[in-house]
């Protein structure tokens, strides 16, 4: 363990808040190692360490909830390997943990193919990170073309019937998330929910309702509308 690494652990049980940790169970998350502490002060403590990949890698390896969130927040994107994201996503146990690891993911080199592969996966939290991977890159890919995008839906038919909480809820993310780039990829979207409306399935008629409910919103269309380009 390098004294970095010791210093960061120190800092964190000192930080340690058990009635966070409380709040932190009543929404889902696994606390079994955490220590209470909150997004913002952990994003304050990662700007002191920005882009060290390797104490990124050591604060994983130390199994604390706070220190992997940490890790994520100051991981280098371009030194992000193939090898320590399958090693990362098979440790996910927590959806917190998982969304903020795919946020880093997704600004990899390997984002869309992981995306792609992970949601084959059984794994609860494997394919949960799938379809945030897909979403995160919506929201964080500005270059990427449509086509590419279009490569998601598949996915989201084929799995819509997932009635695990933490995957139809990444599902339904994804489909908004793509959903509201522009008005090509929102008519897919929209055209996609409505098929998922007619799956036989209680997970597939939540996802499709939840998604058209923002995605045909006035609010969203105004918005998609607006990015249109006029003719000069």
């Amino acid at each position: 363990m390098s004294l970095e690494k010791d210093s960061i652990i120190e800092s964190l049980n000192a930080m340690a808040n058990p009635i966070n940790k409380l709040g932190m169970s009543r929404f889902g998350i696994n606390t079994a190692t955490a220590l209470g502490i909150s997004i913002p002060e952990i994003r304050q403590l990662a700007k002191l360490y920005r882009n060290n990949h390797e104490l990124a890698s050591e604060l994983w390896s130390s199994n604390i909830h706070e220190a992997r969130l940490l890790a994520c927040f100051i991981d280098n994107p371009s030194k992000v390997t193939e090898q320590q994201m399958e090693e990362w996503v098979r440790d996910f146990n927590s959806w917190d943990i998982c969304d903020q690891v795919c946020v880093l993911f997704a600004k990899s080199s390997f984002g869309f193919n992981k995306a792609l592969e992970w949601v084959k996966r059984e794994s609860e939290f494997e394919r949960r990170a799938g379809f945030v991977l897909m979403a995160a890159l919506a929201v964080h890919d500005k270059k990427m073309k449509d086509d590419f995008f279009m490569e998601f839906f598949p996915a989201i038919e084929k799995y819509a019937f997932d009635e695990r909480n933490f995957v139809k809820k990444a599902i339904n993310w994804s489909l908004r998330q793509i959903g509201k780039r522009n008005l090509t990829l929102n008519k897919k979207a929209i055209e996609l929910s409505f098929k998922l409306k007619n799956q036989p399935t209680k997970s597939a008629g939540w996802i499709a309702s939840d998604a058209l409910r923002e995605l045909q919103s006035d609010k969203i269309q105004v918005k998609l509308k607006g990015k249109i380009k006029k003719p000069s």
